[in-house]
């Protein structure tokens, strides 16, 4: 009476489509010792063959059977390492990354791996060689310089210019998509190449900021909003008078973006124009802001707009940064049309053209995913 083996033939079949190699051990136990005495040669042959393949259909033979066909192991493994399909792959990172294709996410730590206590640049960090006005304010200084017993002295039209921009995170729920952020700006004019006047700093515009930031992650018509914030902005140039010039604005600020372009859309209401410094300061800048922001190839451009419509007065500003030259350094150049290209010149319009290099771009992410 022959022996059975439990498994039968549909249950060696499953084993061995599922994997050869376990296939290749169980086949001698499976076939019984009576078809190993009948064939040694032909077993120790098969044992011989190093392609698991060959070697499979070898011990098929000597069984009497057919020979199975199974994929080589090469094959399997180029299979199981080939990349995924592009939906896998944005179905992979959104699980992941939260926002990890959009810039305003990046440049606000909106994902959970974002550090929760973060700091990074703000506004664009930059330093303007050379920076030309078309109209110099001599007429805000022209008390100082009589009080300075040099009542024609005049302002360079070329000066350089730079800013340092940054914020930190104070708080944020474990998704990050809230939190609160303390920020601060500071812009500088300096007429370094103003010799008579002893090179002095012409303005220095400070501007402290709190912000509540929220991540609505809505989608509309091909567009996502993905920044809320709302907070307390106070801006001066820390001068005495007759020129000191201050500000304190409650500000909203709504970003939203489709693929490389995005709108920052900032209303404010005033809440202190600083009283006899700048009593009409809402009629040169207005209640508000837009800046859009494209970016290509490494290339960032912005194009902001303010103004007034009851009084007709505003700005615009143009500004291009290259991608990275030196480092993280990259070029930087900026025009400027209208009213209120700082503090001092609130009232003051000119046209300002300047070059030099930048750091960081508007919505760029931390220097350190670069």
């Amino acid at each position: 009476m022959s022996h059975r083996s439990p498994l039968g033939a549909r249950g060696l079949a499953s084993v061995g489509n599922q994997a050869a190699g376990l296939r290749i051990w169980l086949l001698p136990l499976l076939l019984g010792s009576s078809l190993a005495q009948a064939a040694p040669g032909g077993l120790a042959a098969c044992a011989a063959i190093a392609s698991d393949q060959a070697r499979l259909a070898c011990y098929d033979r000597v069984a009497g059977r057919s020979p199975s066909t199974l994929p080589e192991p090469a094959a399997e493994r180029s299979a199981m390492s080939a990349p995924l399909s592009p939906p896998a792959v944005a179905a992979t990172a959104g699980a992941a990354t939260i926002g990890s294709d959009s810039m305003i996410e990046k440049a606000w730590g909106f994902g959970r791996e974002a550090g929760r206590y973060a700091i990074g640049l703000h506004r664009p960090n930059y330093l303007l060689l050379a920076s030309y006005s078309s109209r110099p304010n001599d007429a805000a200084f022209k008390q100082l310089f009589t009080a300075l017993d040099e009542p024609d002295a005049e302002l360079d039209s070329t000066e350089a210019q730079f800013q340092i921009s940054f914020k930190t995170r104070l708080w944020a729920t474990e998704s990050r998509r809230f939190g609160v952020w303390a920020a601060y700006t500071q812009q500088n004019q300096w007429q370094v190449y103003n010799d008579e006047l002893s090179r002095p700093f012409r303005e220095t515009n400070y501007q402290p900021e709190l912000l509540v930031s929220y991540n609505p992650d809505l989608s509309f018509s091909g567009f996502h909003w993905r920044l809320l914030n709302f907070g307390y902005n106070h801006q001066s140039n820390g001068r005495s008078d007759p020129i000191s010039r201050s500000w304190d604005r409650l500000i909203a600020e709504f970003g939203i973006e489709r693929g490389n372009l995005a709108l920052l859309i900032r209303p404010w209401l005033v809440i202190n124009e600083g009283g006899d410094d700048n009593p009409d300061i809402s009629d040169f800048y207005g209640h508000g802001d837009i800046t859009g922001v494209y970016k290509w190839q490494g290339h960032s451009f912005t194009l902001m707009g303010r103004g007034n419509i009851d009084t007709r007065k505003g700005a615009a500003q143009l500004t291009w940064t290259s991608p990275p030259l030196l480092g993280p350094l990259r070029a930087y150049v900026s025009a400027f049309t209208g009213y209120g290209q700082s503090m001092i010149d609130y009232d003051w319009r000119q046209n300002v053209i300047g070059a030099g290099v930048a750091l960081n771009a508007l919505l760029d992410g931390p220097l350190a995913q670069r």
